[in-house]
């Protein structure tokens, strides 16, 4: 079947995208300065194509969601909810007010309990999100005269939280990079004295698995480096297992549990929302941080299966084989077109440790936003991810494997890439820098009516004249103009139709 006979699976997605990117504050020179400022603002985004959409759930194949196991998916999760709640009737529904005033159950105390004894840890804190625990543990835990140091690729939560910490000096390592991280250890101990002679500490921060890049942590080396350095104990380890927790170690227990290192992790932090398709985060510790996080944070309100974990392994290992030994891949990676971080300089990966996120890079400006939109048009949920999420020229589609994922899907998958990778070839050939992709085509008319339906103003706030014929709705050669704006908008992060989720 040509890609013209395929039915076009991202055509409501695309009206959203266009929706959301439509100009709106040159429309509204009557109203409130409170909002037409806010969607000025706004428009610096939509200007570039990159203003975010919600978009409902759709019949298209999963490869973005975080719903690892398909415990969501398949129902598992809804029948085993009703089974609890029909074995606990009197269960009090509602949070009754925060954790520190008559918040707290007994319920909630138990599944604490039983959670600790699980991941092999003292104790056990239930919070709303992942979010909230990152947080928590780094504007919390890290104390005055400490310092903190951290992977570069830390997660976001992960820095807001070390922004209001205790803690003023903080340090980052070159991401994965143990040579540098001792680099950064022994720096701190040169010019801390206090830290030296092991009266104040180095609280580190690291993740697991990073889930931009898909790569893994090297935690056993780090923690054999930090406890060199400082033998006194007083290096402390913080790993993020947000993608980790449900899909590795005994039972679904995590990357920490894998590595038997749970003794040399003061903290780990774990999310409910990625493999066991919940709500909420946890935070793991001993009960000296337990009560340390009582009183200095604001709270607010089934085993998975070995064989789940098994197959989402052998998926991917299928589609790697399946993407990397097409020719059209190899020829796109040889000349920079498509790559993978962390991966061989060759494009290979047998030797490299593999999750369930695949993100695939795409070095040409603007080639992963046209690949979302060919992808999705294709009937797949891909998420497009670009500056200043990831940094400048690293953008990247990430894509993201379940259990519920079949073989007939990657090799679908595949296909669809490599279908829009020899469009982009013949493109180049072309020599026409101004000609884009059918999929992107049909995305920006779209984005040309939104833009033209939101009008322009003559004036801008400073009095300059805006001629309508520098407009890309107004332009001789529309895509020309859109190669342009996107090209030129350095601080617009230009998404394609699926939110970021991390």
């Amino acid at each position: 079947m040509t890609p013209t006979q395929q039915k076009d699976f991202g055509a409501q997605w695309r009206a959203e995208w266009a929706d959301a990117n439509k100009i709106r504050a040159p429309g509204m020179k009557d109203a409130s300065p409170f909002y037409r400022n806010i969607e000025a603002e706004l428009d610096l985004a939509r200007s570039g194509g990159g203003a975010l959409a919600l978009h409902p759930n759709t019949d298209v194949t999963d490869v973005s969601s975080c719903d690892i196991l398909g415990l969501g998916h398949s129902g598992a999760l809804r029948e085993e909810f009703l089974k609890e709640l029909a074995a606990h009737p009197n269960f009090y529904v509602g949070a009754g007010g925060t954790r520190l005033l008559n918040g707290t159950t007994s319920y909630q105390m138990q599944v604490e309990s039983e959670l600790a004894e699980l991941m092999g840890y003292e104790s056990a804190l239930v919070v709303h999100s992942g979010c909230t625990a990152n947080q928590a543990i780094w504007s919390t835990v890290p104390r005055t005269g400490d310092v903190i140091v951290y992977d570069e690729l830390s997660h976001a939560t992960a820095l807001m939280g070390m922004k209001i910490s205790l803690a003023l000096e903080q340090r980052p390592f070159k991401h994965n990079d143990v040579e540098h991280f001792i680099e950064v250890l022994e720096s701190v101990k040169e010019s801390m004295p206090l830290v030296r002679d092991g009266k104040r500490c180095v609280i580190i921060g690291v993740e697991s698995w990073y889930s931009m890049n898909g790569d893994i942590c090297p935690l056993r080396e780090l923690i054999a480096a930090a406890n060199d350095i400082f033998p006194h104990g007083n290096a402390q380890f913080v790993v993020d297992e947000a993608h980790s927790y449900g899909v590795c170690g005994p039972d679904g227990t995590g990357f920490v549990r894998e590595l038997g290192l749970t003794d040399q992790v003061a903290i780990t932090m774990a999310t409910f929302t990625k493999a066991l398709a919940c709500a909420g985060g946890i935070i793991l510790s001993n009960n000296t941080i337990r009560r340390l996080l009582i009183n200095h944070i604001r709270l607010t309100t089934s085993r998975v299966g070995q064989q789940a974990r098994d197959h989402v392994y052998d998926l991917v290992r299928f589609y790697l084989d399946t993407l990397t030994s097409h020719p059209t891949y190899k020829r796109a990676h040889r000349r920079g077109m498509l790559d993978m971080p962390h991966f061989e300089d060759d494009g290979m990966w047998h030797e490299v440790p593999i999750t369930h996120l695949v993100p695939l890079w795409c070095r040409r400006p603007n080639h992963a936003l046209y690949l979302a939109f060919h992808l999705t048009r294709a009937g797949f949920n891909p998420c497009n991810i670009a500056f200043p999420i990831v940094g400048k020229g690293e953008d990247r589609v990430r894509l993201t494997l379940h259990a519920y994922n079949t073989r007939e899907e990657m090799v679908r998958l595949v296909e669809s890439i490599m279908e829009f990778t020899e469009e982009m070839f013949a493109i180049e050939a072309s020599g026409d820098k101004t000609r884009l992709p059918a999929a992107a085509r049909l995305a920006y008319a779209l984005f040309d009516e939104a833009t033209a339906e939101g009008g322009h103003s003559d004036e801008e706030e400073g009095g300059k004249n805006t001629s309508n014929s520098n407009s890309s709705t107004n332009s001789v050669n529309g895509e020309e103009e859109h190669v342009h704006n996107l090209a030129a908008s350095k601080d617009v992060v230009s998404r394609g139709p699926v939110p970021i989720t991390v």
